[in-house]
């Protein structure tokens, strides 16, 4: 039987999860109450908050200039697990802000994020329809597996205990 980690050691392993993945599926609403789920390449600043640059095309960037929350998912790539049903993952429910695209905060997170996903960055930044969105995490869960799921806050992940419902 695996040892039980400690609430800070799930802590950690949780933050080093959502670390380790580029990408996050998000779910918006439409201010008609629809849902809409989708994909977009993420970044990590240093307090934890999740950045995604995405096109005002997109119905998700319309739902969160309209309903500014947003539920944030990263799964565990498929074959990185045998049991598809068991699969590691983080949920957070977040607000959504718009990052204005000529501040000096738009310049350096963009840096940022260029280094860690490439140059393609750049290239959307430069065109006019792409915004970028900051999310910042209120809640959420962490599943590691089967019976093994773990309620999370904030953006630094504090799992304050362990979910038996």
């Amino acid at each position: 039987m695996a040892k039980q980690l400690t609430l800070e050691e799930l802590q950690q392993e949780a933050t080093a999860f959502r670390r380790g993945l580029d990408a996050v599926m998000l779910s918006t609403t439409s201010t008609e109450g629809i849902p809409d789920a989708s994909y977009a390449p993420c970044f990590l600043d240093g307090g934890g908050k999740c950045l995604v640059l995405v096109s005002r095309l997109a119905q998700h960037t319309k739902n969160l200039l309209t309903h500014p929350v947003a539920s944030l998912m990263w799964i565990e790539e498929k074959n990185s697990n045998r049991n598809v049903f068991a699969r590691r993952r983080l949920i957070l429910q977040c607000s959504a802000e718009n990052i204005e695209r000529d501040s000096e905060e738009w310049s350096g997170i963009l840096g940022q994020m260029e280094e860690q996903l490439g140059n393609t960055v750049r290239l959307l930044a430069s065109l006019p329809d792409f915004m970028l969105f900051r999310f910042d995490a209120v809640r959420g869960n962490y599943i590691r597996g089967f019976a093994q799921a773990h309620l999370v806050s904030g953006n630094d992940l504090v799992v304050a205990e362990r979910r038996t419902r």
